[in-house]
């Protein structure tokens, strides 16, 4: 029986809804515009117009999908963040409003240095942070780097999808390691790390526990372990006055800035994310001398 892209998206809407999605009338449209091979404008044009057998049946197969608990992003194969459409798959954390405090603090750092000031998006995934600063500071010239080398291929498939060649770059750095001597001489590092603690990883939301991938969200016995080795072993990739700036899960504020603290770096703060959470810490290394430092 025929029916209208109206009922496959209202029916949607009600299934997802039942299954405890929070933004299911919006997943709804997502997945529908991408069965039918549609722009959300022309979404909102044609819902009175009969779908195809073939967008119909596309159409189920996904929400079959989504309703065992895959993630719409990995099934539609992109996700907005910060005013940008990234690729993203099962290799990259599917980003989040909440990481968007982080380029909020990143824009305001460099958005008046000079031109050709350099920033670090340190454990990148799909380079979600590193591609806003650059989108919106043409001052910057951004690297993204990540261990991962099929995070690094997803980095640079969303390098080149916002034509951003000339600014941005990938580069393969293991964040739990010094940097290498080509990964200097940044003025700001950004870095939203595996920051879930081991034992807590089984009672993940099961669309992020049995999808994304744990190498992104493990961050050691108490969450902690890559704010203590970023800040002991990348504080000396940052020029004199440069900033490191973290992303924080909740409650973790007090002892990331502690990490921050005895590791040298001042004027350490902490910011709220919109929904009133502790999320981005923040310190600056002062007028410190790199020259003397161990180059690995």
């Amino acid at each position: 029986m025929p029916v209208t892209y109206n009922d496959l998206y209202l029916d949607a809407r009600r299934a997802l809804k039942g299954a405890g999605v929070e933004q299911a009338q919006l997943e709804a449209r997502e997945l529908l515009c991408f069965a039918a091979g549609k722009s959300r404008e022309s979404f909102f044009r044609d819902l009175t117009l009969y779908a195809s057998d073939g967008a119909a049946a596309r159409f189920r197969g996904l929400m079959e999908r989504r309703l065992k608990g895959e993630p719409v992003a990995y099934l539609i194969g992109e996700w907005e963040f910060y005013g940008l459409t990234l690729e993203v798959c099962r290799d990259v954390l599917i980003p989040r409003p909440d990481t968007e405090t982080l380029v909020d603090r990143g824009i305001l750092f460099v958005r008046d240095l000079p031109e050709g000031t350099r920033v670090l998006d340190l454990c990148a995934g799909s380079g979600c942070v590193g591609l806003a600063i650059a989108e919106n500071c043409p001052n910057t010239q951004v690297v993204l780097a990540e261990w991962s080398e099929d995070a690094i291929r997803v980095c640079r498939q969303n390098i080149r999808r916002r034509e951003l060649n000339g600014q941005v770059q990938a580069a393969q750095a293991d964040a739990m390691a010094p940097p290498s001597h080509v990964l200097r001489d940044f003025d700001l590092i950004l870095c939203n790390p595996p920051y879930i603690p081991t034992a807590d990883l089984e009672g993940l939301e099961p669309s992020v526990r049995d999808y994304e991938p744990h190498m992104a969200l493990d961050g050691g016995a108490d969450g902690m372990d890559f704010y203590r080795a970023i800040a002991r072993d990348w504080r000396c990739a940052l020029k004199p006055g440069g900033m490191l700036a973290f992303e924080v899960g909740i409650h973790q504020a007090p002892a990331v800035e502690r990490i921050l603290a005895e590791n040298g770096f001042t004027d350490i703060q902490t910011t709220r994310d919109p929904g009133g959470h502790q999320r981005v810490v923040e310190g600056d290394v002062g007028q410190m001398e790199v020259g003397d430092e161990e180059v690995v």
